[in-house]
């Protein structure tokens, strides 16, 4: 499987899975065997996603509209739930006689592990955009490629991982000139945790404070 590298962004991208369809995605990597290549996407990841966010937003849970994009079974969701968050779940593999653009808008929408596996990331973009009020928060994760991927070198970040579905890797300059062309502002926590808003709301400046 060939990756390709843009010269100007660093943003890197397998356009042979991209093309596939729905069917060729669940057969080949999103099947019954996926739970063996990525373990903590079953319990580990969502349980611990939903500690994080409780953590960090857990004192304005009673104000916030809350959607998981990209959540599976809906796990995550499920336990801000039982710790009395307004909080719902859509997959785009999972619920896929729904419109994400029928589910309102929301005052924070994350997205856990989602970037890479998208191989139309202005579709992403778009969804989260509309899902997020304009003054909402979009937080997400993805690991950055700085550092990881270059010309003339082979390939062997372990993050570009076909069958794990990782197919758009972003560099800290691909992610912001994808993320500004929908007029939204980015900043990374670490290499791998990262929000983007239009404005930043008041409930979510302290953890923009620590990047």
């Amino acid at each position: 499987m060939r990756y390709h590298l843009c010269s100007v962004c660093g943003f890197c991208f397998a356009p042979e899975i991209q093309a596939w369809s729905r069917e060729q995605f669940a057969d080949s990597i999103y099947n019954d065997d996926y739970r063996f290549v990525d373990p903590e996407y079953v319990r580990d990841r969502p349980l611990g996603n939903a500690r994080t966010l409780n953590d960090a937003f857990g004192g304005s849970k009673q104000h916030l509209r809350h959607l998981d994009y990209g959540g599976g079974s809906g796990l995550l969701s499920a336990t801000l739930r039982e710790l009395g968050w307004n909080s719902a779940s859509y997959d785009p593999f999972v619920d896929v006689s729904t419109n994400a653009r029928d589910l309102g808008t929301y005052d924070l929408v994350t997205a856990f592990e989602v970037f890479e596996h998208v191989p139309d990331i202005q579709v992403l973009l778009e969804e989260l955009d509309a899902l997020c009020r304009p003054d909402g928060l979009i937080l997400f994760s993805t690991l950055l490629s700085d550092g990881q991927i270059a010309f003339g070198r082979k390939l062997t970040w372990w993050y570009a991982s076909p069958r794990n579905g990782h197919i758009s890797l972003f560099s800290t300059n691909s992610l912001t000139r994808w993320l500004s062309g929908k007029g939204l502002q980015v900043a990374s926590m670490n290499a791998n945790v990262h929000v983007a808003c239009r404005t930043l709301p008041q409930w979510a400046e302290h953890l923009v404070g620590r990047a």
